[in-house]
């Protein structure tokens, strides 16, 4: 039976765009009374660099550190920068105004234009725009999502879930072989009811497809979840909000390679792109359950199922064991502290290949559904 959610637990107050835009406002109006002032007006602006993303034990994820940027108006090598931030925040604010949503490309075209009487242009290219905007983010403390910014989504989910969204109500168990479409702005939706013991996050769109088509959610009451690859920011804030609002377990399951287990580390502790959303977006309780070099073994693949690492796998799986060359602090903590990840990764680095979780059909076309992920989860057999 579903449990319907209590307005004073589950049910979340959805974000309201009216008050980013008032946030947005002031922070602006700020910098010009500095102008009326004739006081030199300073942005100062979080560092999205590696170097300033720090582990937070207490949270148990990557989040951004203290150091902060300033650009200044009056500076010749920060007048360019303070132009166009100021540029993309006033096209924000008016989008936010009319309730409107624009893409992050819309708003690079939408500010994108010579100066008059020269020949220089707001914008040198979509990228540069991207990094602007991402520093209009960290400066205001807004969101993209809270800002009503759309951008491209893939996560897709099933399962017995019931949404809301502008007062419509979506059944998540009644796509037949389809599925939900996790949109960006995943916040505006309300999760009204939920009947399930756990999420099962899956790497690969096809793999997510085959469990939908055998309905393995319905027989072991979970939900399924992909972000198909390396997940969107919307794919990784409904597996933080089935977490946290439903207390639900997360499982992951990826191929046996250093970029699978990057991809569960991504929506466990957060990435160092996105370091200043983690705390919306990693799930620190997530459960790897595979697949791990050790099931290549345990389930006896064939040796002619296994893939020959290349040298960006090796890369890969040495970055996550890896130490800050200035702090000497593991830059994947999880990954580092614990001897289960250690003696995988090793093992990886000794054997040098790596499998798919297709791999699995070797044993037949069912076993991944049928014994693997129910054993895994019934024995508790994730790496810790």
């Amino acid at each position: 039976m579903r449990k319907k959610a209590k307005s004073q637990s589950n049910i979340r107050t959805l974000e309201t765009f009216d008050d980013a835009a008032r946030k947005l406002k002031q922070i602006f109006l700020e910098l010009s009374a500095d102008i009326e002032k004739n006081n030199t007006p300073v942005m100062k602006i979080p560092l999205r660099t590696s170097s300033n993303t720090i582990f937070d034990e207490k949270r148990d994820m990557l989040t951004l550190g203290e150091k902060a940027g300033e650009r200044r108006f009056n500076d010749i090598s920060g007048v360019r920068s303070f132009m166009q931030t100021c540029l993309l925040a006033r096209a924000i604010h008016e989008a936010l105004k009319h309730d409107d949503h624009p893409t992050i490309r819309d708003l690079y075209y939408y500010t994108l234009h010579t100066i008059e009487d020269t020949d220089i242009e707001t914008f040198n290219s979509q990228d540069e725009s991207n990094n602007i905007f991402q520093d209009v983010e960290v400066m205001t403390g807004l969101l993209r999502e809270q800002m009503g910014i759309v951008a491209e989504s893939r996560g897709a989910m099933v399962g017995d879930v019931v949404l809301e969204s502008k007062g419509n109500r979506i059944d998540c168990s009644k796509f037949g072989i389809g599925a939900f479409n996790i949109p960006s702005l995943c916040d505006q939706i309300h999760i009204l009811e939920v009947d399930a013991d756990y999420v099962l996050v899956v790497e690969k769109d096809a793999i997510f497809q085959r469990l939908n088509d055998y309905e393995y959610w319905r027989k072991n009451k979970c939900i399924l979840i992909t972000g198909k690859g390396q997940a969107d920011r919307a794919t990784r804030r409904m597996v933080r909000r089935l977490s946290e609002e439903w207390e639900l377990p997360i499982y992951v399951l990826t191929d046996a390679d250093p970029f699978g287990w990057y991809i569960y580390s991504t929506y466990r502790a957060g990435s160092i792109s996105l370091s200043y959303e983690s705390f919306r977006l990693a799930c620190p309780t997530a459960k790897f359950l595979g697949m791990s070099m050790t099931d290549l073994e345990k389930y006896e693949i064939p040796k002619d199922h296994l893939i020959k690492a290349n040298e960006i796998d090796i890369k890969r799986a040495r970055e996550l064991l890896v130490r800050d060359p200035v702090t000497k602090i593991p830059r994947y903590p999880w990954f580092y502290n614990s001897k289960q990840w250690r003696q995988e990764i090793k093992i990886f680095l000794e054997k040098q290949v790596k499998a798919e979780i297709e791999a699995k059909s070797s044993k037949g076309f069912r076993f991944l559904s049928d014994n693997y992920l129910p054993e895994k989860i019934n024995n508790k057999d994730w790496i810790k």
